[in-house]
């Protein structure tokens, strides 16, 4: 099953930097088992949750140029604190270098301005059609999903606020 490890894109600055944060709830399917009486995002899901704000940089600073974009190495990571149920994980993803296939990042995860999780991933990207011509059609699929979740997760600009009429 994948999770989807971040609720909001607060910040994005094109090919450079991008903020996104993730609300624990007690929702979490994964709580349940870790760990019963003291339940904390596990450490793969806070990696994961960097991971994919990794992804959502490249994404948006290339336009969609890549359907698929997976990590691909994960250096010097390190732990400081649990993530519990009530708690926000801010994550912060800055590009460090790219090629044509790799893009390597630094990130960091911060609850309360306290460290809970950082360190320097590798993601490759590309598309299905670029090893198997045939798989066209999926990453149009593909694609379209992402812009779709895009929707939901970020919406630039100024908060709309609600009239009170």
């Amino acid at each position: 099953m994948r999770f989807l490890l971040i609720d909001r894109i607060v910040d994005f600055q094109p090919g450079a930097r991008i903020t996104a944060v993730k609300c624990l709830t007690m929702a979490e399917e994964y709580l349940a088992d870790h760990f019963p009486n003291f339940p904390v995002m596990p450490g793969v899901l806070m990696l994961e949750a960097m991971t994919q704000t990794a992804a959502w940089l490249i994404r948006l600073s290339e336009d969609f140029a890549h359907s698929v974009i997976v990590l691909k190495q994960a250096n010097n990571v390190k732990y400081g604190q649990f993530v519990e149920p009530g708690q926000m994980l801010t994550v912060t993803v800055e590009i460090i270098s790219q090629s044509a296939t790799e893009t390597k990042v630094k990130a960091h995860g911060t609850v309360d301005g306290r460290t809970t999780v950082s360190g320097r991933l590798v993601l490759e990207r590309y598309n299905l059609a670029d090893r198997n011509p045939h798989e066209v059609l999926a990453d149009e699929v593909i694609l379209q999903e992402m812009r779709n979740l895009l929707t939901v997760l970020y919406q630039p600009g100024p908060p709309v606020v609600p009239s009170t009429i």
